[in-house]
């Protein structure tokens, strides 16, 4: 489990077939989970200031794989002594996004990210989403569009700088909101529990 709070970044030196070589400031011990760009993955090896992991095919077949190249986001999995300061975030790709529109304000820039309009149900407008891993803010949503403003602080200390209208970006949304939607989705009035059901469940406690 992640926060969404990116405070390494790490350069891509190899990407070969199912194998991502990352150098950076960490170092991971051998089975840890490491979210890049997002993705959660497992340090197979390290050396050197290097560390491996590999994708899975479905991996590689459902993240904006083309920007595993030049710079990439990292966090480590949390620890119990962790603060949350983000949200949880799983590493869990649900979808991809499109930067479609770019503006800065006052307070910093505002990104028009498009998605899959399947994924409606799972933004929430004040909610929270992770973008290639970083927690963010859902400040409006129209249709298929949300609107994110990024402050400046994680504007320059992350990638979101070098960002550029149609890029492609990893989505993850709240597990709150999927799971939540998943048991409404899949609940029935026959397997809905009465109110004495509830009590009687709640009095096991």
């Amino acid at each position: 489990m992640f926060s969404g709070l990116v405070k390494h970044i790490g350069i891509v030196k190899q990407f070969s077939n199912e194998t991502i070589t990352i150098k950076s400031d960490l170092a991971p011990k051998i089975g840890a989970s490491i979210a890049v760009n997002g993705i959660c993955l497992t340090a197979t090896r390290y050396k050197d200031n290097e560390f491996d992991a590999i994708l899975s095919k479905e991996s590689r077949d459902n993240i904006a794989i083309e920007n595993l190249k030049d710079k990439v986001h990292l966090e480590e999995a949390l620890t119990l002594n962790d603060k949350l300061d983000g949200h949880i975030v799983q590493g869990h790709i649900d979808c991809i996004g499109i930067i479609r529109k770019i503006e800065q304000n006052e307070n910093g820039f505002d990104f028009y990210i498009e998605f899959d309009e399947s994924k409606i149900p799972l933004i929430v407008p004040k909610g929270s989403i992770a973008i290639d891993g970083i927690s963010l803010t859902i400040n409006s949503l129209q249709k298929n569009i949300f609107r994110l403003t990024i402050i400046p602080h994680t504007f320059y200390n992350t990638l979101f700088h070098t960002y550029q209208i149609n890029r492609r970006v990893n989505i993850e949304t709240d597990i709150i909101n999927r799971s939540i939607y998943h048991i409404l989705k899949h609940t029935t009035p026959e397997s809905t529990p009465n109110w004495r059901e509830i009590d009687s469940i709640l009095s096991s406690y």
